[in-house]
């Protein structure tokens, strides 16, 4: 049911829902998920999985994740390999990569929503943006470079 992702339709289930977490745990769940090697999504249903059944719903969670869409996309492939050099077939997968594009960036708005009461949110952004695409620090220095600002103001605004 997810085209380009899951991450969508991910929160709107857990969130929306069926209400397992709410929307500060899933958002601060997603950033710990996205330091970790593998996909978000992956790593997420793994932590559900955990959080609810111990190893067996870990387990069971990476399996029903994983299982349906392994098929879909052998199958998938297998036709788009065949019709990929008609027109309308790359129109219609380029509609869809758009769509999947803004389906992102809709969810990942929807999550910045309850962030946006803090200025540090603010300035985290802000940073983000001049680090990634101006200077173009590669994104494991940025992490930790923001990691540690937001450490240290956090620790001045506890003091």
């Amino acid at each position: 049911m997810g085209f380009g992702g899951v991450l969508p339709l991910a929160h709107r289930m857990i969130v929306e829902q069926q209400k397992w977490l709410d929307e500060s745990q899933f958002t601060n769940l997603l950033g710990i998920c996205q330091l970790l090697p593998g996909g978000n999504i992956i790593n997420m249903s793994v932590a559900i999985g955990m959080q609810f059944q111990g190893v067996k719903g870990a387990i069971s969670s990476i399996l029903g994740l994983i299982s349906a869409p392994t098929a879909i996309v052998i199958v998938l492939y297998q036709i788009y390999a065949h019709f990929e050099h008609i027109l309308v077939v790359q129109h219609a997968i380029q509609g869809l990569a758009a769509a999947a594009a803004g389906l992102l960036f809709a969810t990942g708005l929807k999550m910045l929503k309850p962030m946006f009461k803090s200025p540090l949110t603010y300035i985290s952004i802000i940073l983000t943006f001049i680090f990634m695409l101006v200077i173009k620090l590669p994104l494991l220095f940025t992490l930790l470079i923001l990691l540690t600002l937001n450490l240290i103001a956090l620790g001045v605004k506890k003091s």
